[in-house]
């Protein structure tokens, strides 16, 4: 979404009514570039605007949902209002991935994800975490992290300190995880104070910053006790909310009085993202409990329980901690006429064990498979033909490992096809609103909630809420379902 076409000519009377525009259903943010590159100046909007493709296509690309985008760019352009730079030009793309995170690039460029979005539980709450990165493009922070380097290299080294091996390049770009703005504590500190400045001048409650900071550690806590442990690069990760920080929050919002003050406008939020995609997208393949399944290739596959899951748009990764075992599923451009057999041994794997290579059926599935040992970890490595693409499965324990044989063998067939019912059954997950009613508590409405780990702390943690509170009769609450 691009809404600085509008934003453009903010600190003049003519951004003051930004925010009525785009409350009237007849107008849209604008979605046409060279608007914004004709009001864009000097060599870091150039800068931004070359690497703006890349982040859009290591995030999955945009979210295109008008009401979502209508909502964000009201409290974008609320905040333009009383930005320290009102020149600034100001572009901010809902980014379509469910990690939580939010990042500016110099020249303006300022990004938001779906993952934060389903966080956030008001206007309010989503205006502290813009105005926070607003805060870093107006301190010039980007360019004071860079500052003894040449600043037509700041925007690429940004990005490119992900991707500069090969290999990990790969894995960042294909996980959404780019290492894109990493300020020092003390750069964190100032966008937070100039962040609450902006919200509390414009009339949000300004405890929203401390608020979302304590909803972030709550939801960190979810996510953990799931075990999502990954330590990607992401909005949780970036933007520690440690104790001091939310009393430091505290403090900037005390400034504008007491707590109780300005708006949060939860319903109106709340209304933005009702029915927005939660999780894996259908690109990705969904994870349902310990089952991998995926609509478009047509397949499914299990892991034992014990795993811990993590779906990237690279592969699928598992991992169980009791033991050390690994498993990860891919795919790889394989002919159609090159036998299996052939393809474990064309050099690829490492420490390949060529006597063990023989050729299988899995489920009436023509397949092939093979050991191999590596440094500390023997593999089992599977590969299977299916609807003319072939997947890899390749399982892993440490060296000397006896469970090795069961656990690659319970994995591997577990695969198969998907029946056309199982396809007309998956459905995406999406955040929908439900009224609580007299006598509603989180564990009721929790219980509307499925295919995802611990309902009720999911809820819990979505909605913002202490372990025990008690739900306001008529409010409306997060749950997630299909």
């Amino acid at each position: 979404m691009r809404v600085c076409a509008l934003i453009t000519f903010a600190g003049v009377s003519g951004c003051s009514s930004f925010g009525d525009l785009v409350g009237d259903p007849s107008i849209t943010p604008s979605s046409s570039p060279i608007i914004a590159e004709n009001v864009r100046s000097g060599r870091l909007a150039r800068l931004g605007a070359s690497q703006h493709p890349r982040i859009l296509a290591s995030y999955g690309g945009e979210y295109a949902n008008v009401k979502l985008e209508r909502m964000v760019a009201g409290i974008v352009g609320k905040l333009v209002t009383v930005s320290d730079n009102p020149e600034q030009v100001y572009q901010i793309s809902i980014l379509d991935s469910p990690v939580v995170n939010a990042f500016a690039l110099p020249g303006g460029y300022l990004y938001v994800s779906r993952g934060l979005l389903a966080l956030a539980s008001d206007s309010a709450e989503l205006a502290a975490v813009i105005a926070h990165e607003m805060g870093h493009v107006t301190a010039n922070h980007g360019v004071l992290r860079q500052k003894k380097e040449q600043e037509a290299a700041l925007a690429e080294r940004i990005v490119a300190e992900a991707i500069s091996d090969k290999n990990a390049g790969r894995r960042a770009l294909a996980r959404g995880r780019i290492e894109l703005a990493q300020f020092s504590r003390n750069q964190e500190l100032e966008a937070d104070a100039i962040g609450i400045a902006a919200i509390g001048e414009v009339g949000y409650d300004p405890y929203a910053a401390a608020a979302f900071q304590k909803h972030m550690a709550d939801f960190t806590k979810y996510r953990s006790a799931a075990g999502n442990n990954d330590q990607g690069i992401d909005f949780l990760s970036t933007h520690p909310s440690t104790p001091q920080r939310i009393n430091l929050a505290i403090g900037h919002a005390r400034k504008f009085g007491p707590v109780g003050i300005g708006v949060r406008d939860r319903e109106n939020y709340l209304s933005g993202i009702d029915g927005m995609l939660f999780g894996d997208s259908t690109d990705e393949g969904y994870v349902r409990g310990q089952r991998y399944s995926h609509v478009n290739l047509g397949i499914t596959f299990e892991f034992p329980a014990g795993f811990d899951i993590e779906n990237n748009p690279e592969a699928v990764l598992a991992a169980r901690p009791s033991d050390g075992a690994a498993v990860r599923f891919d795919g790889d451009d394989v002919a159609p006429a090159q036998d299996l057999t052939e393809y474990l041994l064309s050099g690829w794997i490492e420490g390949l064990d060529t006597g063990s290579v023989q050729a299988i059926k899995i489920n009436g599935l023509d397949a092939a498979r093979a050991q191999a040992s590596a440094g500390r970890w023997d593999f089992d490595i599977t590969v299977v033909r299916a609807n003319d693409a072939v997947y890899r499965i390749l399982t892993a324990l440490p060296t000397g490992s006896i469970d090795l044989e069961q656990l690659a063998t319970q994995v591997r067939n577990s695969f198969r096809l998907l029946s056309a019912a199982e396809k007309r059954n998956l459905k995406p997950l999406r955040v929908r609103l439900v009224k609580a009613a007299a006598g509603d508590t989180s564990a009721k409405l929790a219980a509307r909630m499925n295919d995802v780990p611990d309902p009720l702390a999911l809820f819990i943690a979505l909605n913002g809420l202490e372990s025990g509170e008690s739900l306001v009769t008529g409010q409306h609450y997060k749950i997630i379902t299909p």
